[in-house]
């Protein structure tokens, strides 16, 4: 069974492969998208709330 902090970690876990997901489908540059993914891995957590607010938005279609 998960402790709360496995639960938690498993969540951001999550979180950060949707986020790597959505940068990798988005319009941005190759550049841009590198930026992103690695602010995503190194800083898990911080990264993935900048994503939210300032990171390249995928095209819904």
């Amino acid at each position: 069974m998960l402790h709360r902090g496995g639960l938690w970690g498993l969540l951001i876990l999550i979180a950060d492969v949707w986020a790597i997901v959505n940068v990798l489908q988005s319009t941005a540059t190759t550049g841009s998208k590198v930026l992103w993914t690695v602010l995503i891995i190194v800083l898990p957590v911080v990264g993935f709330i900048l994503w939210l607010i300032l990171g390249p938005r995928t095209i819904r279609t």
